[in-house]
């Protein structure tokens, strides 16, 4: 009788790349636009004058963000390609040393001798590339370089963020978001970090208390700033 195995595992480093660029984005778009908000309404500047900045801030930041994610995840990602393309060269043009090379890797992770041969050998004659690429380079599909998706999930999740304070410019009494945005932002910088925190699996508790923390920091320098400005 044969026993099915019920063990599943949840493993989150295929979440990496996406989860960074949006948590990144959507913190970036709370404080940055939230931070404008506060400083040009504590300039003393007019209702409609605040609410413009904050939509400007939020296509202005959210193009930044996407610019940015895109041009730095590229570069990774064109460095990866590079190295493959040397490691497809080196497996054409001389097989058997690459095939001892991973061998010495497998040795060096605590097989005997033979067994990484064979190893080695059991995985090149399937996928030899593929094991390369893994093995030696530390490049898996899970963790592979993705500009444009990190691009859009950093611009989409900035937009998110930054619907936080424009929302709370617009609904904020009489058009007063001086009170209401730093106190909203902080709340929804608690939401974000805990979210993120439970999603990358890390105590939430202290993801939402860090984000918090810099969050107010950021409000009360944007307010002093504000402030200063005749």
């Amino acid at each position: 009788m044969r026993h099915r195995s019920r063990h599943l595992e949840l493993h989150r480093t295929e979440r990496v790349g996406w989860l960074r660029a949006a948590v990144l984005g959507a913190n970036d778009g709370i404080v940055s636009v939230a931070g404008v908000v506060v400083a040009v309404a504590a300039s003393g500047a007019g209702d409609a004058a605040v609410l413009t900045a904050g939509i400007a801030a939020t296509v202005a930041g959210a193009m930044s963000m996407a610019a940015g994610e895109y041009v730095s995840v590229q570069s990774q990602a064109d460095t990866e390609q590079a190295d493959i393309a040397t490691e497809i060269r080196e497996l054409r043009e001389d097989p058997e040393a690459e095939l001892e090379e991973l061998a010495r890797i497998y040795e060096l992770r605590g097989l005997d001798p033979a067994l990484a041969r064979q190893v080695a050998e059991r995985l090149t004659a399937h996928d030899a590339l593929g094991a390369h690429a893994r093995d030696e380079l530390g490049i898996s599909e899970s963790l592979r370089a993705r500009p444009v998706q990190a691009a859009l999930a950093s611009a989409a999740a900035f937009c998110a963020g930054a619907l936080l304070p424009i929302l709370a410019t617009l609904l904020a009494p009489a058009m007063r978001p001086g009170g209401v945005v730093p106190a909203s932002t902080v709340v929804g910088l608690l939401l974000s970090g805990a979210l993120a925190a439970h999603a990358g699996g890390a105590p939430v508790l202290r993801g939402a208390v860090r984000v918090g923390f810099w969050g107010a920091l950021a409000m009360l320098a944007a307010h002093l700033v504000g402030s200063a400005v005749p």
